[in-house]
């Protein structure tokens, strides 16, 4: 039996593939440790310049106290002399992710099946609908890494939320790098019939999206996700720039005016949050105060705020203008006006009562996806009533 431990930098595409592996290490007769082990899989992330650093450390690190680490993800993908020169024990593995569960199993060798059904590592389970992107925008190197889009079959999707269920997952995520792109054509799927039926998976409590672009929220799944009763209240839709002549430059496809009007319909009963890319190549101080705006006015309260780091082999590889001191102090602003905005959503909840899935000791999340203090006592995993009580700088505090 060989021991293994299983890390991953990134999305949460990322931490799905990270288990993929994980699963078929456990499949295969082999033991998860948390500390020490003989074999260590480290799933990386490319998105930013510092993200391929922190993966490349957490490589080197992982090199110092395990026989052997196999670096994989999109890092992994992007280029491997971004690992060159680590030690001998350390093998990139530059493969699909459908691919590479097979691979490190393979290199790792099998025992046995001892354990064909592994329980997720994590209170929601992540369940993976879609993989890669079709689109091409100027800064993004996901379509590189991951390749062209495409779909599970929807019988293999609601087959894999039912596991999950009957593994006690209160809380079930679809997620996909463009998850609007999801089609089983064969069976008639789209996301908007997906996000129904999957919500109708007897005894599920709730459902929650990813993340999906603006261009794909329109009537059919707006409908889909006010008229599924398990359907979390939150919706996370990038914008990276609030600004239109920014927004064309990314080659994103759609105008401010487009997303405000296609979140219109959601503003009053979502929790809408956002991606926003700061100090882009054509980014100035009006075009950040135009993001600034439309954030507002789209009522979006946590930003996920990243500077500009440009990407090997997109458009805009060569291009960096805006210097770190702009983008670090323009990075602030927009926290700072993220956080402001998630105190006032908080302070609506005070005196209201929430059901918080406890998903670490004395903290969870409602139903809109709002950050909830809770007893040390309450059950991670189970979802208990609370009621708001005060709010402070990390969430709301339940009475």
């Amino acid at each position: 039996m060989t021991t293994f431990s299983i890390r991953f930098l990134g999305c949460k595409v990322s931490h799905v593939d990270a288990h993929d592996v994980r699963e078929r290490l456990l499949a295969d007769g082999h033991a998860e440790r948390t500390g020490d082990a003989d074999v260590a899989v480290v799933n990386t992330c490319c998105v930013t310049h510092e993200a391929v650093t922190k993966s490349r450390k957490e490589a080197a690190r992982a090199a110092r106290t395990h026989r052997r680490v196999y670096v994989t993800g999109c890092g992994a993908n992007l280029a491997a002399d971004a690992f060159a020169g680590l030690p001998e024990n350390v093998v990139v593995v530059a493969r699909r992710s459908e691919e590479t569960p097979e691979f490190v199993a393979g290199d790792v060798g099998a025992i046995g099946c001892v354990q064909a059904d592994a329980r997720l590592d994590r209170v929601r389970a992540f369940v993976k609908v879609q993989d890669g992107c079709s689109f091409s925008c100027a800064f993004c190197v996901i379509p590189l890494v991951r390749g062209s889009s495409r779909s599970r079959t929807a019988d293999a999707v609601l087959a894999e939320i039912r596991r999950r269920v009957d593994q006690g997952h209160r809380e079930v995520v679809l997620t996909g790098i463009n998850l609007g792109c999801y089609r089983d054509r064969a069976a008639g799927f789209d996301l908007p019939r997906l996000v129904r039926e999957a919500g109708a998976t007897p005894r599920l409590e709730r459902l929650r999206l990813s993340s999906i672009e603006i261009n794909h929220v329109n009537d059919e799944l707006v409908s889909a996700l006010r008229d599924t009763p398990t359907v979390s209240r939150h919706l996370h839709v990038p914008l990276q720039s609030g600004d239109d002549d920014v927004l064309r430059a990314m080659g994103r496809r759609y105008t401010t005016a487009t997303y405000l009007r296609r979140l219109a319909p959601l503003q009053d009963e979502f929790n809408l949050t956002s991606d926003v890319i700061v100090g882009f190549p054509t980014e100035d101080e009006a075009a950040f105060a135009n993001t600034l705006r439309t954030a507002r006015d789209a009522g979006l309260t946590k930003i996920h705020v990243f500077p500009y780091s440009p990407r090997p082999g997109t458009v805009t590889a060569a291009d960096d203008t805006v210097p770190p001191r702009t983008k670090k102090e323009r990075s602030a602003r927009l926290r700072a006006a993220s956080h402001e905005a998630c105190l006032a959503r908080w302070r609506t909840k005070i005196g209201r009562d929430d059901l918080v899935l406890v998903d670490r000791p004395g903290r969870g999340y409602g139903d809109d996806y709002s950050p909830w203090l809770v007893p040390e006592s309450a059950p991670v995993g189970e979802l208990v009533r609370v009621t708001g009580a005060t709010v402070s700088e990390e969430g709301i505090l339940a009475a």
